[in-house]
């Protein structure tokens, strides 16, 4: 068997400890990796630990008299089929950003021709500073994913984005099977709208947008460029997606129709608000006697705007129903002339709205098929295929 050739790279910060995990589990799937440590990350762990856990040397120095007499580090460069930093602090990712290569580490970005990954970590004060978004960003434009970070406690005490993806979903995500939607163009929404009412309250659909972020998720590694287009939720950013925030309907109207014209599909995953107040109060509505009317008229039915386009994506309508799911879903498919459906129950014992779980019956105009109880990532995934396969049976056709 051909070993995969992972070349680790680790600067220096607290997390250069859990890389160790990182060697283990990559050998535990049969990959070979070779590791490159920056001088500061020695200062936190040995070169000694790497060496005994990946079965080879690791290499430290840029000009190593002994390497050098081959080209060590062209040939590590030519060696590898990944190359992986984790952790990345900021530092080595600005120094990737701008070209720099004034050590091993550096040097080798700019001389390998494979995929590249970097799980960052840092002070989530240094993640979210102008100049280290702007860093990630250019390197994003040079097709370099990113794996995380995540929030949580970090060493200095701060609470927030900046922690290194834990070993296992670092392997998870650059062990990814043959993408199925490979530079397939996909906008999604997701999560709930907010129809204010007065510059405090407001009407909004229960939805907390997992099931639209896990879908985003899942689109971008099966090898899709993924437009996110979200209601107000508290979830992170699927790695290497573009989030567009927004708030009412009327917003993610706007948001969706901007941005539809390149797309190769839509998933319409929001629980959009149906109706809005006809007028918002400038100030706050103060209680009046027992009971109160109010005027509201309908928004714009986003998914059926699209599905009329004279040119439309291949495009994906959700429905979440209490009663006669199967009868409201294709008459769904068919009024709005969605190239599929995917409804589910509400209001049973398990899945739904903000549950980690869920069950889809999918519709399409030629068949259908039922999607059991599972956790909304693997639900996502197993979406996804079969959205892949109706899209690709149409599209050759």
């Amino acid at each position: 068997m051909t070993l995969k050739h992972v070349l680790l790279g680790i600067s220096g910060g607290i997390a250069a400890y859990k890389a160790a995990e990182l060697v283990r589990l990559l050998r535990q799937q049969h990959y070979d990796v070779r590791v490159v440590m920056t001088a500061s990350a020695q200062e936190f762990i040995t070169p000694l630990t790497f060496q005994a856990l990946s079965g080879h040397e690791v290499h430290t120095e840029l000009l190593d008299a002994h390497e050098e007499n081959a080209m060590g580090h062209i040939n590590l460069a030519r060696w590898a089929d990944i190359m992986l930093v984790a952790p990345a602090t900021a530092n080595c990712i600005a120094k990737f950003s701008h070209g720099l290569a004034d050590d091993l580490l550096s040097t080798l970005y700019l001389a390998v021709q494979c995929p590249t990954y970097i799980a960052p970590a840092m002070n989530q004060a240094m993640w979210h500073k102008t100049v280290t978004q702007e860093n990630i960003a250019r390197l994003m434009q040079h097709g370099v994913s990113f794996i995380g970070p995540e929030s949580g406690v970090q060493a200095c005490g701060d609470v927030g984005l900046g922690r290194m993806t834990e070993a296992a979903d670092i392997v998870s995500a650059i062990t990814s099977p043959a993408p199925l939607l490979l530079n397939k163009k996909i906008l999604i929404t997701a999560g709930p709208t907010r129809e204010p009412l007065d510059p405090v309250r407001y009407i909004s659909n229960r939805s907390s947008g997992k099931m639209g972020y896990a879908l985003a998720g899942q689109a971008q590694k099966m090898g899709a460029e993924v437009i996110l287009i979200s209601g107000p939720v508290a979830l992170a950013t699927p790695n290497n997606v573009q989030r567009i925030n927004v708030e009412s309907a009327a917003e993610m109207y706007a948001a969706v129709m901007a941005h539809i014209p390149q797309q190769d599909m839509m998933i319409a995953a929001a629980a959009v608000a149906d109706y809005t107040p006809s007028t918002v109060q400038a100030d706050k509505i103060k209680k009046q006697g027992d009971e109160s009317t109010l005027a509201m008229q309908k928004t714009q039915d986003i998914v059926a705007s699209v599905a009329t386009l004279a040119n439309k994506p291949f495009t994906i309508g959700f429905a979440a129903e209490t009663q006669n799911l199967e009868h409201y879903a294709q008459d769904k498919l068919v009024r709005k002339n969605l190239d599929m459906i995917a409804a589910n129950w509400v209001g049973q014992a398990e899945g739904g709205f903000d549950s980690a779980n869920n069950a889809l019956h999918v519709y399409w105009p030629e068949g259908y098929s039922h999607l059991p109880m599972s956790n909304k990532s693997d639900l996502a995934l197993q979406l996804l295929t079969l959205i892949s396969e109706r899209y690709n049976a149409k599209n050759s056709a």
